[in-house]
């Protein structure tokens, strides 16, 4: 996202923007309301008259300390599911990234047996980063920290699914603003 804001801003420097962050459901809401004019969201199953330009994939991971892993070995012994055993960090069930993630776990046959939910990817990390216990985020948020070692990934049997994240937006009540910023995204 930022790229494509500093980009445009650079040519429309007194553009008014106004950036809220919300869940995929909560802006598609917004943008059904013509609240927005335009989100950053993941993909949706069905449009509703929205038009989206995808931007990138997503790929979800789940994600611990080492101490953390550490000791719930120590304490559960080496062979232990982890899914099971541990505390498994989630968005809560109202967000698309909870549903995708539940999706995954009826697939593979998981069931985890303590959850903390949480409202935010940020406070996912923040959890996952002091220890409180395995946390399901989007990989390329935490990259520093599993290069630095602050993180470590869980290896799983079956991969997690990409998504796709893009701009949504009605057309039809697309502002003149709103279409330089598409096709200053978008130019083809």
């Amino acid at each position: 996202l930022l790229p494509y804001l500093k980009g445009f801003l650079e040519q429309f420097p007194h553009v008014r923007i106004l950036i809220d962050s919300q869940d995929t459901a909560r802006t598609i809401s917004m943008l059904e309301q013509q609240q927005l004019d335009i989100g950053l969201i993941a993909e949706p199953r069905m449009r509703r008259g929205l038009s989206f330009l995808p931007v990138m994939q997503i790929e979800d991971a789940f994600v611990c300390t080492r101490a953390y892993l550490d000791n719930l070995k120590i304490r559960e012994g080496e062979g232990a599911d982890l899914f099971t055993c541990g505390t498994i960090l989630l968005l809560n069930r109202s967000n698309m990234t909870r549903a995708h993630i539940d999706a995954y776990f009826a697939e593979q046959g998981i069931e985890p047996r303590q959850v903390l939910e949480a409202t935010t990817m940020d406070l996912l990390i923040e959890f996952a980063k002091t220890g409180l216990g395995i946390g399901c985020v989007i990989r390329d948020f935490v990259n520093d920290e599993l290069s630095d070692g602050t993180l470590m990934e869980i290896p799983l049997a079956a991969p997690i699914r990409k998504r796709t994240i893009g701009f949504a937006y009605q057309p039809a009540y697309a502002t003149k603003t709103m279409r330089r910023f598409i096709h200053f995204c978008f130019p083809s």
